[in-house]
């Protein structure tokens, strides 16, 4: 609960000192091309990571006692997720006449473009903002990285070896991390192979591979039955289009990354 009402104060307090300074004009403000191909890559794989939402849907679909209305709900929470991005994303890059690639450090005390700072108040919000991507990986990333341990001790489980459950796979699951926040600072690289690689697997590759799967292995007088839950995305045309979307998003990711950064 303290990490949820902590990001929507965030996200809040974001969007109104954005659209307060677009609103002031004393401020300088971006003046940003209508469109710019070669910054595409980089939008795929930003949107696969910012619509990542697989760890929520279980939370949202459990307490749903009649899933007559599921499809209808879950297209509102979509448009909901996409409509707080654009509140977030297009006051911004009108706001800002230069962006920094982690949004919050646009807030940071003693940013040139941190025209609301010299009083207390705003300094205080300014460093619970540029503080705010801590607080969350905090809360998370131990969540994350325990449930991690815990797939691999199970993987492993046939070994009874106490340093391997206890040291070698703990290590193996914080060192990689640890080691890319201290050898990098490029965030949209980071995005970039997060959401198209990781994210592009998890959310498209291998649910539309459980589906096609799941679909074979039943049986055809069951599949014949009438159900009224039937999903408009039944048709065996939707797994394969996902399939090719991701496709599609590992190809423009990766040509991006070897033509920005090993060229």
């Amino acid at each position: 609960m303290f990490t949820s009402l902590t990001r929507w104060l965030a996200f809040g307090v974001m969007i109104g000192l954005t659209v307060s300074r677009l609103a002031s004009p004393t401020e300088s403000h971006g003046h940003p091309p209508l469109a710019v191909l070669q910054g595409l890559p980089a939008l795929l794989g930003a949107c696969v990571y910012s619509f990542m939402c697989h760890h929520s849907l279980p939370g949202m679909l459990s307490p749903m006692s009649d899933k007559a209305g599921l499809f209808r709900y879950l297209a509102l929470d979509y448009l909901l997720i996409l409509l707080f991005y654009l509140a977030l994303a297009l006051p911004a890059i009108f706001a800002f006449p230069h962006l920094e690639d982690l949004y919050t450090l646009n807030f940071a005390p003693g940013h040139p473009l941190d025209g609301g700072a010299g009083t207390i108040f705003r300094e205080v919000v300014d460093y619970f903002l540029i503080l705010f991507p801590v607080f969350t990986l905090t809360a998370s990333f131990p969540i994350i990285a325990v449930t991690l341990r815990s797939n691999f001790q199970a993987m492993f489980s046939r070994y009874e070896s106490w340093v391997l459950h206890k040291i070698c796979l703990p290590t193996l699951v914080i060192m990689p991390p640890i080691l890319v926040a201290l050898t990098t600072e490029n965030i949209e690289i980071l995005v970039g192979i997060t959401g198209s690689y990781a994210g592009v697997g998890i959310q498209y590759v291998i649910p539309a591979s459980l589906v096609l799967l799941a679909r074979a292995s039943v049986p055809a007088p069951i599949a014949r039955l009438p159900n009224r839950h039937l999903s408009p995305f039944r048709s065996s045309f939707w797994p394969y289009l996902v399939i090719l979307w991701a496709s599609v998003c590992l190809v423009t990711v990766t040509f991006n990354i070897a033509q920005n950064y090993f060229a």
